[in-house]
């Protein structure tokens, strides 16, 4: 039965192999469209979990609720589970009330991405003010 199974699955590889082996002669015109996406350094800097960039951007005077492709750098860092850069945009002013462009609160980015952890720093935060 094994044997049976070993070899089935063999001659399906060799003629998946085969047919896309095949050469052809069509042409083909590609008008693909490419969505381009520009994130600020600033919430990229978040996104890499790079607290000192991030920390050296505030001082240099980065609005910490500017907004890079609809987000605020809050929403990346509880999206991405950064917990200390989050803590460090709160400090900072950082508005965690405020909507993306899709609707959802920086606690929301956290909940969908399962980021246990800037929930609670969000929570806490939240219940401070």
């Amino acid at each position: 039965m094994k044997k049976t199974i070993i070899i089935s699955a063999m001659a399906v590889c060799l003629s998946i192999v085969n047919v896309n082996a095949n050469s052809s002669s069509e042409s083909f015109n590609d008008n693909t469209t490419v969505a381009t996406f520009k994130v600020s350094a600033f919430c990229l800097s978040v996104v890499k979990g790079d607290y000192d960039t991030v920390k050296k951007l505030i001082d240099l005077g980065t609005d910490v609720n500017s907004r890079s492709n609809g987000m605020t750098p809050a929403m990346y860092a509880a999206k991405f589970n950064r917990t200390e850069i989050l803590e460090l945009l709160i400090a900072n002013g950082a508005n965690l009330k405020v909507k993306s462009d899709q609707g959802w609160t920086a606690k929301k980015y956290a909940e969908l991405s399962n980021a246990n952890e800037a929930v609670s720093v969000i929570e806490n935060a939240l219940t401070k003010r």
